[in-house]
């Protein structure tokens, strides 16, 4: 079987290392790119000696580092994103203007299949200007690269996540855990897993060129319960404060000051409208891939948010 030269910019970032692992494992020849690459050492360890070479690029690095990137490759895969703005980090840059320059790069270089990580909250008219700049990223791609393949998924929910993870820590810290705007708005979590092998099947298949893909796990839950299925496994009793966008608004302009925020004004205004695979949309069962179910995988890395951690798990187990 013949090797292909695949680049995966962002390769290390939590969607890109399960990507990365796919391909490696199915002995593909990979140059994954990101911020800070040559500190996953760790993806190396993936594939054979030599197999995985990291480089560390940024998608809005000069023209010819990244047409240099592209340079003889097969297939590229763009996982690269941002939850919120810091310094130079802009959502337009990052997600829009960016994503197109390589994707006219990647088209120059004679580069046959792409693959561009999106979001389902990709909206032109959102009130959220990741969501914006999301939508107006991948019209951009279409443009430069009209094969392109794009995937949109839902929350992604893994080891490494950011939301389980996020609320998990907040639950071991306080008594309380907040409901922004009510917790009614309607998330597909998907886990991390399945997206990895969304990019790998479209990669093989030449009939999802100029496609775009919602992925979405198995079920639809609203905000509230998904906190009460994390607070259920990490065995945790916290009473639940609604918050009212409008205050988790000025909330959230207070934390967005801080390093990396928990919440920031953006995100707010995300919560407003349903995350979830729309009726019709090509998805993971489109692509033969069964999605799999939050309370599967979960259980996996949540255990040290318990009192007692994996050895309490080890006891109800028993």
């Amino acid at each position: 079987m013949k090797r292909h030269q695949i680049a995966v910019l962002g390769g290390s970032g939590f969607i890109g290392r399960y990507i990365v692992k796919r391909l490696a494992e199915r002995g593909e020849m990979l140059t994954v790119g990101g911020r800070h690459a040559i500190d996953a050492k760790f993806l190396k360890l993936k594939g054979e000696v030599g197999q995985v070479g990291l480089v560390n690029i940024a998608i809005d690095a000069p023209e010819d580092v990244l047409r240099a990137f592209v340079a003889e490759k097969d297939a590229l895969i763009n996982c690269v994103g941002i939850l919120y703005e810091r310094g130079s980090q802009r959502f337009d840059a990052v997600h829009h203007s960016a994503p197109a320059k390589l994707a006219r790069l990647a088209r120059e270089a004679g580069v046959e299949r792409l693959v561009h990580i999106s979001a389902i909250g990709a909206d032109p008219r959102s009130s959220s200007a990741y969501a914006r700049s999301k939508a107006a990223g991948e019209q951009a791609v279409k443009d430069a690269f009209p094969t392109a393949t794009i995937l949109r998924p839902s929350i992604v929910f893994g080891p490494e996540d950011d939301f389980f993870n996020r609320f998990a820590a907040m639950a071991v810290m306080s008594p309380f855990v907040p409901l922004i705007g009510g917790g009614e708005t309607r998330f597909q979590p998907v886990y991390v897993g399945d997206v990895a092998s969304a990019a790998v099947r479209v990669l093989d298949d030449p009939a999802t060129a100029g496609r775009t893909y919602e992925l979405g796990g198995p079920k639809v839950y609203t905000f509230r319960q998904l906190l009460e299925t994390m607070l259920h496994e990490i065995k945790r009793n916290r009473r639940f404060i609604d918050l009212p966008f409008g205050f988790a608004s000025l909330q959230a302009r207070l934390m967005s000051l801080l390093p990396k925020p928990p919440l920031t004004p953006d995100q707010v205004e995300m919560l407003k409208r349903d995350n979830v695979v729309a009726t019709g949309a090509l998805d993971l069962h489109t692509l033969g891939i069964e999605p799999t179910a939050v309370e599967a995988i979960i259980p996996t890395y949540l255990d040290r948010f318990r009192r007692g951690g994996w050895y309490d798990r080890r006891r109800v187990a028993a």
